[in-house]
């Protein structure tokens, strides 16, 4: 084991909450989300590396029979995990590692994926260089994850104002990261990305991004 690696406990409250959140929001966030998904995510190869796959929001995405590698720590997603593969026809090999360790040889993957992950993460700087280590030179890392709004904004004021709150309920998920710069600074060849706003009850989450990143 890596010294000084992040660890994550799954807490079984907050675990079986987000779990079962999660599983009964997936229609309503996917509603917000399908257009920017379908985008980043277009043309995905056969084998998929997935980062925080959690009840398999993103399954619905990827192609019938394409193997997905799904780096998630949190058992109490693994059910719903399991069951969203077998009804999208997915071969899924689950992987309970912290994205800030992935088990994963350097270059091994032509494409990993994230959405909604970065902000809980740790360490979201060593989850981007893990992704960037596991692709292949010229494999893409496509995301999508909420961010910080801009500042004097009242989205920005109310993210301040419950990040503590926020935090807890959802395992950590900060509202206040600049993503899209640490991902610029990752060392990829290219970077695609855009900046977009939902409009959604859960105002810390609707500012975010969408982008590409190609190792």
């Amino acid at each position: 084991m890596e010294v000084g690696a992040p660890e994550f406990e799954a807490h079984p409250g907050r675990g079986r909450f987000n779990a079962a959140f999660f599983y009964v929001m997936d229609g309503y966030i996917n509603w917000h989300l399908r257009r920017h998904k379908e985008a980043v995510y277009a043309d995905l190869p056969r084998t998929v590396v997935e980062i925080g796959s959690g009840v398999g929001a993103n399954f619905r995405y990827v192609q019938p029979g394409t193997k997905v590698i799904a780096v998630e720590p949190n058992p109490y997603m693994h059910r719903s995990l399991r069951v969203a593969a077998e009804r999208h026809g997915i071969e899924l090999e689950i992987r309970d590692v912290v994205g800030e360790r992935i088990d994963l040889p350097d270059s091994s993957a032509d494409a990993v994926i994230s959405s909604l992950v970065l902000c809980t993460v740790a360490n979201p700087s060593q989850v981007v260089s893990e992704v960037h280590r596991v692709l292949r030179p010229g494999g893409r890392y496509s995301y999508l994850e909420h961010v910080a709004a801009e500042d004097g904004t009242l989205t920005r004021r109310v993210q301040r104002v419950v990040r503590r709150p926020w935090a807890w309920v959802f395992e950590g998920c900060s509202c206040e990261r600049d993503l899209e710069t640490m991902i610029r600074s990752a060392g990829f060849s290219s970077v695609e990305n855009r900046s977009y706003r939902i409009h959604s009850p859960f105002v810390p989450f609707n500012t975010q991004i969408a982008g590409t990143a190609v190792a």
